[in-house]
């Protein structure tokens, strides 16, 4: 049964990815509601009609799907337990930590740099390390949720499923760092300050060279 195998490091596991949930889902519901450009970024310009019914269930059914992959190395240190030892749950608990509090903070300083300069690029605190903090935090804590597997007794086609997943999420940062790039450098891209900004400044991850992913179409989602 898996309440017998509720650790306390797996519980405060599940606790942070609740947390996760509520914050990112309230972030995301505030920003729609309020910013008046949001939508226009998101669907383009002039775009009022809304995707057919089909299309707007398969995105939700792959993203359902998505997120339970992402999730499955805590079912499945659940499912098998229980383990001689919780190190490596201790350990994905705390790089899920790390990885909410780097997303919010890189939210917040996004947040009150638009507020004072709504018509400038984002460059500071978090932004200085990497161009795109809040979706480091959010591959974080996935990161987080993988390691929380080691050690867990999982079978190949478990592993299977969170590489899935674990590779999704990766998948689907990139991708957004991509759109995120094409609408700076059509924004921005004559701004010396911001062609100094992109080329000493990793797009996604730090020390990790790759400044620019906008010419990578497979990226494309």
């Amino acid at each position: 049964m898996y309440h017998a195998n509720l650790t306390v490091p797996t519980m405060a596991m599940l606790v942070l990815l609740f947390i996760f949930g509520v914050r990112l889902g309230t972030y995301l519901l505030v920003r729609e509601r309020k910013a008046v450009g949001y939508r226009k970024i998101l669907y383009g310009e002039g775009h009022s009609d809304k995707k057919p019914a089909g299309v707007m269930i398969m995105i939700w059914l792959f993203c359902a799907l998505l997120y339970v992959a992402q999730v499955s190395p805590v079912a499945f240190r659940l499912a098998n337990g229980p383990h001689d030892s919780e190190l490596w749950a201790w350990i994905g608990a705390a790089v899920v930590a790390c990885g909410i509090l780097l997303e919010s903070i890189s939210d917040a300083q996004k947040s009150a740099a638009k507020k004072k300069n709504p018509k400038r690029f984002v460059d500071t605190g978090l932004y200085r390390i990497v161009r795109c903090p809040n979706y480091l935090g959010e591959v974080t804590i996935w990161t987080g949720a993988l390691l929380s597997a080691i050690g867990a007794g999982l079978n190949w086609w478990q592993w299977l499923i969170v590489a899935i997943g674990y590779a999704g999420i990766v998948f689907v940062m990139f991708s957004g760092a991509r759109r995120l790039e094409l609408r700076q450098n059509a924004a921005y891209g004559n701004d010396p300050e911001y062609q100094a900004y992109v080329k000493k400044t990793p797009i996604l991850i730090p020390l990790l060279p790759i400044y620019s992913v906008a010419k990578y179409e497979w990226l494309k989602a």
